[in-house]
């Protein structure tokens, strides 16, 4: 596996169909909690302005961000950085997850370097987010606290179709 890298994604790279738009070689090895972390949607976007999501570090061990830990290529992931605008706003580091069978994995991940608690996610990304969460399964309640997020409608109709044409 020395080719391959583990990714921990938390937002729409949960989504299956983004994550392999992204890096094709992506698979899904399990779902995974980072602890000491909260999801939030307060990630200025380079390109739209909108809000993205954020592990942010709490240091809380009740609190936990869960997502997907990936597999993909170690070529692919420069790409993936390009992806997620690495050096403006995101930072991709090393963290600890743990699977549902209590495995603990290093993986990359991307943390929020800079914030902006106003803003609020477009409608769009916010449904990258919950396709993915329900595709692996996610808990419920942690559906119910995504869902509950307020997100904007885009007003670029164009960008919207054009993110939601992955799922056909």
């Amino acid at each position: 596996m020395n080719d391959r890298t583990l990714y921990f994604a938390y937002g729409s790279n949960m989504s299956i169909e983004r994550m392999k738009a992204r890096a094709p070689s992506a698979e899904l090895v399990a779902v995974a909690t980072l602890i000491g972390h909260k999801l939030k949607f307060h990630k200025p976007s380079k390109k739209d302005g909108s809000g993205k999501c954020d592990a942010a570090y709490t240091g809380n061990a009740q609190e936990k961000v869960i997502g997907a830990l990936y597999s993909i290529k170690s070529i692919q992931l420069s790409q993936l950085d390009k992806d997620e605008g690495r050096g403006y706003g995101y930072e991709r580091q090393t963290v600890s997850v743990v699977s549902a069978s209590g495995e603990l994995f290093n993986a990359e991940t991307y943390i929020a370097t800079k914030f902006d608690a106003s803003l609020r996610p477009w409608d769009w990304y916010k449904e990258h987010v919950l396709r993915g969460a329900l595709a692996i399964g996610l808990p419920s309640s942690y559906v119910a606290s995504l869902e509950a997020v307020v997100a904007d409608i885009d007003p670029d109709k164009e960008r919207r179709e054009r993110e939601l044409a992955i799922y056909g």
